[in-house]
């Protein structure tokens, strides 16, 4: 059942309830423990250099909910940025009630009002299957591509 919430783009005030989540989530999906002062330095560091992306937050009651990060990457392909959405995390008390919903929506709109934005794009864990389900439900499609990285 989708019960309102209202999204806004975060300010520096929800630095501390940013880092709280990006540790939550880092626990519960990947059970990872992050360094709690390197991802403050991180979310803190988002709100200096805004070119390098923006947090929304989603409010119920006064409270923040939920939260996203993105990011953009250039793409000579398509003259264009895509967005990245990264960093998800909705409170466990207030999942499957639509605040996930609630933040890709605002994405959406944003990347839709943008004449640079030319995509939205996110990575999942492959066994987050109930994450899976939401971003095919809500229109995202699985790519070809597979994720490599090397850690500096």
């Amino acid at each position: 059942m989708d019960i309102p919430c209202t999204v806004r783009r975060a300010s520096q005030a929800d630095a501390d309830t940013l880092v709280r989540f990006n540790c939550a989530m880092a626990h519960e999906t990947e059970d990872k423990g992050l360094d709690a002062e390197v991802v403050e330095r991180g979310v803190r560091g988002l709100f200096e250099r805004p070119d390098h992306g923006f947090y929304l937050v989603a409010e119920r009651d006064g409270d923040v909910a939920g939260s996203l990060m993105v990011t953009p990457e250039w793409s000579d392909w398509r003259d264009g940025f895509f967005w990245w959405v990264q960093s998800v995390y909705v409170q466990a008390d207030h999942r499957r009630t639509g605040v996930y919903s609630a933040l890709y929506e605002a994405v959406r709109t944003r990347a839709r009002a943008a004449s640079d934005v030319c995509g939205i794009r996110l990575y999942v864990e492959r066994e987050n299957t109930g994450a899976r389900e939401v971003y095919s439900r809500l229109g995202m499609e699985e790519t070809a591509y597979r994720l490599y990285e090397e850690l500096l």
